[in-house]
């Protein structure tokens, strides 16, 4: 027997098992079963997680381990706020690296002719590219997983 945590997110929320059933594109009787604890496919899991928000992970959990699925979404939490990190800095690295040969290439073109300032234009094209990305590290960041997360949903209702 699975135990799971739908019944308890449902009832949270305040949505009766037709309104779930509504929301995920799945029957009533398909909710009654898996909140009754019968094994769901992980398509139908990946439904109920689409509409709950959260990991399919979280949703499913054996009877004997119910206090491990906390500690494996605090493991997860973890990483992905060490993946977070990583990003950021990699982006931060980018940029120094950006503000140094660029630098560089201004005093190269000053000091040897000054009637073209062709270093103004791998500081623009490379700086866009940075702004770009500097935005999807710091600004987009969670929308992007967000969608991510959507669209790997439906791909797995297909």
């Amino acid at each position: 027997m699975q135990y799971n945590n739908i019944k308890a997110l449902r009832l949270a929320r305040g949505w009766s098992q037709e309104q779930l059933a509504a929301l995920s594109a799945l029957s009533v009787r398909t909710i009654q079963r898996i909140e009754n604890g019968e094994q769901a496919s992980i398509e139908t899991m990946s439904a109920l997680a689409a509409v709950f928000e959260c990991q399919v992970a979280e949703l499913m959990s054996q009877a004997d381990e119910r206090s491990e699925p906390a500690e494996e979404g605090a493991d997860q939490r973890v990483l992905s706020a060490n993946a977070r990190l990583d990003e950021e800095s990699r982006f931060l690295r980018s940029l120094f690296t950006w503000a140094v040969i660029c630098g560089g290439l201004a005093v190269i073109n000053l000091l040897t002719s000054h009637e073209i300032l062709w270093f103004l234009w791998p500081l623009g094209i490379w700086g866009g590219l940075l702004l770009v990305r500097g935005c999807r590290v710091f600004v987009l960041h969670d929308w992007l997983v967000r969608r991510r997360q959507r669209r790997l949903q439906q791909l797995l209702r297909k």
